[in-house]
């Protein structure tokens, strides 16, 4: 999935006041981790995950696994913090929100 950068920018302020779902710490990132992720953008599409210190990936490493795995778009990496995105193709929230960026 692709966005623009008003798009982008419109994802990263609506992603903002979110706190992380997801903490990736000294484990790999596997199977169990990329389902419960994927189920997670499933029911929510824009998510916030959090790398801690002991982890072995950097915040952009572990974004684009997991963009690539989920089929998402990485909207931001800030920090040891990232954003993902991925629309539902009914009922979105974000319908209105990207169409207005476009």
């Amino acid at each position: 999935m692709t966005l623009t950068s008003k798009q982008r920018a419109a994802l990263r302020g609506a992603a903002n006041g979110l706190d992380p779902v997801f903490q990736i710490g000294k484990g790999e990132i596997g199977p169990a981790m990329i389902d419960a992720v994927g189920k997670c953008l499933a029911a929510r599409e824009l998510i916030k995950l959090k790398v801690l210190d002991n982890s072995e990936y950097s915040a952009r490493e572990a974004a684009d696994i997991l963009a690539q795995a989920t089929g998402a778009a990485c909207v931001q990496v800030i920090g040891r913090r990232f954003v993902l995105f991925l629309q539902k193709d009914k009922d979105s929230v974000y319908t209105a929100v990207l169409a207005a960026a476009k």
